[in-house]
């Protein structure tokens, strides 16, 4: 039997009623666009995975599962079988026409989604390499979304209200002011994302400070409208993508590349305890082995001063002294120096800086060799820590404002001290008071 005779055997089977026919032939359809979808959802799915592992790609296919690429391929075929085969149906009029138009969309919208899914794909394979953890393409994925999504409403408009694309263009340049208004933010934020990424200017897990916006922490996460910082305590901040970019933040990536992080801090001195060191205090301080080298030449520099100025007299105000507050300083560098865990091939000073009603302030400026904040807190506390409990040795007290209670009890003590002459009289009196009281006559 050729097919000529199986075509003709199934033509006499067909029903007669058109009702019928119908049915048949839309079964039969769906039967085929099922299968058609089956294949290309599953069937080529499997055979897509298999070859992606051969070539070392097996977490493209794992994302493309996850996305549901195939599967949409598969929907976007069965749909392209229904748009062809729709006008095979007999007795359908102008239904085909319509469910052909409709089909025809779906088939676009299906396509779309699975080119959306493959930009997801890619979004999680990047996300699992190592250059993620510094530059993040998820602004870029949204773009991409978002162009995809514009360029399948236009398909679809223009399928169904059988209108070719390049007309519903031209109607959008009409519209172009008002697309402009609308999609204002996503415009900057397109703008800011592209600069931020492409000149280096953030990356995630940077560590940004943005008192504007009430951000201070770990960028978490980089999008095409919004950045995501993680705070310190733990709360996230929202930042629009297009303020990091028309404002100013603190970025202190460089500062952890450098390896070095800055202590500036300042010890305010009491101006009253600063004084000429006495001759037998000099030698004294020399037990301290980082001073030892400094006043051995500082006196020698003082004593050939002083020999020029025999002629002026041993009057202790014309000769050169050393000051307890210069030999601070001296010590302070020498420490830092000395220090294992500070920056010794950057800047190092240890500066006194203009007195005023606070005493006379004495900074330290210097850069740690660890940048982790614990690290950097920890060092920080040992450098003052020392400082602090040196400052008696060299005759110097902290500037330290009086407190309620010292003003109390300088009101308090003349009246105390009043009170006591008092009782002291009272006591010497009162023998003399009783003696009195017992010579008199009963």
């Amino acid at each position: 039997m050729n097919f000529d005779a199986l075509l003709e055997l199934f033509q006499q089977r067909i029903p007669a009623h058109p009702w019928a026919q119908i049915a048949l032939y839309l079964v039969a359809l769906g039967l085929i666009a099922a299968l058609a979808q089956w294949l290309f959802g599953h069937v080529m799915s499997r055979i897509a995975h298999r070859v992606l592992k051969v070539w070392g790609k097996t977490p493209w296919s794992t994302a493309l599962t996850r996305h549901r690429a195939y599967r949409r391929f598969g929907y976007a075929v069965g749909f392209a079988v229904i748009t062809v085969g729709i006008g095979e149906v007999p007795h359908m009029g102008r239904y085909a026409l319509a469910i052909e138009r409709l089909a025809h969309a779906s088939l676009w919208v299906c396509f779309f989604l699975m080119l959306g899914g493959v930009l997801g794909a890619w979004q999680d394979v990047y996300a699992a390499s190592r250059r993620a953890q510094t530059r993040s393409i998820k602004g870029y994925i949204q773009v991409g979304r978002l162009g995809l999504g514009l360029v399948c409403a236009v398909l679809v408009l223009s399928i169904l209200i059988n209108r070719s694309p390049l007309w519903m263009l031209s109607g959008l340049g009409a519209l172009s002011a008002v697309l402009l208004l609308v999609f204002k933010d996503t415009l900057l934020s397109l703008v800011a994302s592209t600069q931020l990424t492409s000149n280096d200017m953030l990356r995630i897990g940077d560590w940004i400070e943005m008192p504007q916006c009430n951000a201070d922490g770990y960028v978490k996460d980089i999008a095409l409208h919004t950045v995501k910082v993680q705070n310190w305590d733990n709360t996230v901040t929202t930042v629009p993508t297009y303020k990091l970019f028309s404002e100013s933040y603190r970025n202190y990536r460089q500062m952890f590349e450098s390896g070095a992080r800055r202590i500036k801090r300042t010890l305010r001195l009491d101006a009253g305890s600063v004084r000429f060191l006495e001759d037998r205090e000099v030698h004294a301080l020399m037990r301290f082995r980082l001073l030892h080298d400094y006043l051995e030449e500082k006196q020698r520099e003082v004593d050939e001063a002083n020999r020029l100025l025999i002629a002026a007299g041993n009057d202790p105000v014309n000769r050169r002294r050393l000051t307890n507050i210069g030999t601070f300083r001296a010590y302070g560098i020498a420490y830092l120096k000395a220090h294992p865990e500070i920056h010794h091939d950057l800047l190092l000073n240890v500066r006194m800086m203009e007195p005023d009603s606070q005493g006379i302030p004495v900074e330290i400026y210097c850069f740690t060799a660890l940048t982790a904040w614990m690290d950097y807190e920890r060092i920080q506390g040992d450098v003052f820590d020392h400082l602090l409990a040196i400052l008696p040795e060299l005759g110097l007290r902290l500037y330290q404002a009086p407190s309620g209670a010292d003003l109390n009890g300088v009101r308090i003590a003349p009246v105390l001290a009043a009170a006591q002459v008092a009782a002291a009289q009272a006591v010497q009196h009162a023998p003399a008071h009783g003696a009195a009281a017992g010579s008199h006559p009963m």
